[in-house]
C-alpha cells in the first residue's frame, strides 16, 4: 500500500506525502512497478522538478548512460529537469546514496577486512570472504570443498577469466549490484555462467533487451552502461549465515525437522559467541562492520590474543543478553532484519536495550516500528518514556499522535497526567507562559489535519479540553 501512495503522489507532485513515506515509512525509492518504472520517472515525467531534487537527494537512481537514467531524460516534462538530472552529482555507482546495510555490503568487500582469502587474477589480487561467496554461488561453494579447500591464496589463469570483470562478480555477489559497459556484457556473462549465476545472467539479457528496444524507438538516445538492480536471491543466500550461525538445537526447534534436509554452506566462522551455554559460529567481518560495539569488543579480544593468551579457540561469553534476544541481534546483523517478538512489549524492550547498548540503530527504529502497533491507551504512556530514553523521534511522535486521537480517554489517565507534571517540571526555571513539550506535540497533531468545517468544530473542542485539562492541574502552556 505504501509502494503504490508513493508512486501516486510522484505523479501528484505531493511532496509532502513523498517525505514521509520516505522519512517514516521507509519505502525505497528503487522499488518499481509492473510496468518497470521507478517512482523517479513519473517526477520527471509529470515536471515536478522540487520532487526530483528531493529524490535524487534521497537516493533515487538516475545514472548517467544507464536505461533508467536514458529514460528519465528522455521523458522529463522540461529542460529545467533534465538539466537537474544532469548536473546531479550521485549518479555514480561509488557516489550514489545508500541505505546503511546496502553501503556496508559495499564496505565489506571494497575495505577487505577480516577476509580470508585472496584471488589472484592475472596479477591483480582481489580478497574476498569465503562465507560470502559459498552462500551467493553453488560453484564456489563446491570449488572452497574441493580444490580450493583450505588454501588461502588462489591463482586464475584461464585467459578468458579478466580481472576487471572477476571483480565484477565478486562485487554483484556481495551487494547484489552490477554495472558494466555495454562492450563488456559478453565477459560478464561468460563468467557469470562459470560461476552458476543464474538470476544475473538472465537479469543481463533483459537488460540488453530493452536496452536495444528503448534505443530502437528513441532516435538519438545512445545507451552504453548496463546496471543491475538488488538481486532478489541476496537475502535468501545471507540468511543461510544465520542458519549456520544458530546453535542447532534453536535450529531444530525454529521449525519441523525435515527428513532431507537442505544443503547448507560451510561455516567458515572465525569468531564464536557464547550465550548462556549455545554457541553461536559467526564472521568478524559482519560484526565488526555492522557495530562499533563489537569491533571494539573483537578488537581487544584480538589484542589479548596476541599478548600471550590463548583465546584464539575459546568462545566470547556475552553476559549481559539472553539467548532469545541475541538471536535476533545475529539475525539483524546477517541480514538487516528479525523475527521481533510480538507477543509481549516487554520482550520487544529487552531487545531495543540490547540494540542501544549493541550500538545497532537500524534495530533500535525496527523495534521502535513493531511498538507503534501495539499502541493503545494502557502502553502509549510507557512507550513514550521509552521513546526519549532510547531517542526514538519517531515512536515518541506517533505516541504523541495516539495521544491527540484519544484525547478525550487520556486526560483521565493518571499516568498521562503525571507525564504532563513531569513534563513541565523538567523545563528549568519555568515561566508561566512557557509551553510543555508533550502538549505541543498534542496540540500540532490535533491541528494539522483540519480539513472542513467537522474537523475545525472537533479540533477545538479537543483543544478546548487540553486548556480545560491544564487549568485543573494549575498549568499554563
Amino acid at each position: 500500500m505504501d509502494v503504490h501512495d508513493l508512486f501516486l503522489s510522484c505523479r501528484k507532485g505531493d511532496i509532502v506525502r513523498v517525505k514521509y513515506l520516505i522519512e517514516e515509512k521507509e519505502v525505497d525509492l528503487s522499488v518499481r512497478d509492473r510496468w518497470d518504472t521507478t517512482p523517479l520517472y513519473y517526477a520527471c515525467l509529470c515536471g515536478h522538478k522540487e520532487l526530483v531534487k528531493h529524490l535524487l537527494a534521497n537516493g533515487a537512481r538516475c545514472e548517467a548512460n544507464t536505461f533508467d537514467g536514458e529514460r528519465c531524460l528522455y521523458g522529463a516534462l522540461n529542460n529545467d529537469i533534465r538539466n537537474l538530472l544532469k548536473s546531479y552529482k550521485a549518479i555514480t555507482p561509488s557516489t550514489i546514496v545508500r541505505d546503511i546495510y546496502s553501503e556496508f555490503l559495499r564496505r565489506m568487500f571494497d575495505d577487505g577486512l577480516h577476509t580470508d582469502v585472496v584471488f589472484v587474477v592475472h596479477g591483480k589480487h582481489l580478497a574476498a570472504h569465503r562465507c560470502v561467496l559459498s552462500t551467493r554461488s553453488v560453484y564456489f561453494r563446491k570449488m572452497f570443498r574441493n580444490k580450493w579447500k583450505d588454501r588461502q591464496m588462489i591463482t586464475l589463469t584461464n585467459k578468458l577469466v579478466r580481472p576487471w570483470a572477476f571483480e565484477t562478480i565478486l562485487q554483484y555477489l556481495y551487494t547484489g549490484r552490477l554495472q558494466c559497459h555495454l562492450d563488456q556484457t559478453e565477459d560478464v556473462t561468460r563468467l557469470a555462467k562459470q560461476c552458476q549465476l543464474n538470476e544475473l545472467i538472465n537479469e543481463l539479457q533483459e537488460n540488453m533487451k530493452q536496452v536495444l528496444s528503448f534505443e530502437s524507438t528513441k532516435p538519438g538516445v545512445h545507451v552504453t552502461m548496463v546496471s543491475v538492480d538488488q538481486s532478489s536471491d541476496l537475502p535468501v543466500a545471507l540468511a543461510l549465515l544465520v542458519d549456520a550461525a544458530l546453535p542447532p538445537q534453536l535450529f531444530q526447534q525454529a521449525g519441523a525437522e525435515l527428513p532431507f534436509p537442505p544443503e547448507q554452506p560451510q561455516v567458515f566462522s572465525d569468531v564464536t559467541f557464547s550465550v548462556e551455554g549455545y554457541q553461536f559460529p559467526c564472521h568478524k567481518a559482519f560484526f565488526c562492520g555492522r557495530s562499533d560495539y563489537f569491533k571494539a569488543l573483537l578488537n581487544n579480544w584480538s589484542r589479548k590474543t596476541t599478548t600471550g593468551n590463548d583465546n584464539s579457540s575459546r568462545a566470547i561469553e556475552l553476559h549481559d543478553v539472553s539467548v532469545d534476544v541475541f538471536v535476533c541481534i545475529v539475525e539483524y546483523v546477517y541480514q538487516d532484519w528479525c523475527n521481533l517478538p510480538t507477543e509481549c512489549v516487554c520482550d520487544m524492550c529487552d531487545v531495543l536495550h540490547a540494540s542501544d547498548v549493541c550500538l545497532l540503530p537500524g534495530l533500535k527504529r525496527r523495534c521502535a516500528a513493531r511498538m507503534t502497533q501495539c499502541l493503545d491507551t494502557d502502553s502509549v504512556m510507557t512507550l513514550i518514556r521509552m521513546a526519549r530514553l532510547y531517542n526514538l523521534p519517531r515512536l515518541e511522535d506517533q505516541c504523541a499522535e495516539f495521544i491527540a486521537t484519544n484525547i478525550e480517554k487520556m486526560v483521565q489517565d493518571e499516568a498521562f497526567t503525571a507525564f504532563v507534571r513531569e513534563d513541565a517540571a523538567s523545563i528549568r526555571d519555568r515561566e508561566t507562559t512557557d509551553t510543555i513539550p508533550i502538549i505541543d506535540d498534542i496540540r500540532y497533531h490535533i491541528s494539522s489535519f483540519m480539513q472542513t468545517f467537522s474537523d475545525m468544530y472537533e479540533a477545538n473542542e479537543k483543544l478546548t479540553l487540553i486548556d480545560n485539562f491544564l487549568e485543573e492541574l494549575c498549568l499554563d502552556a
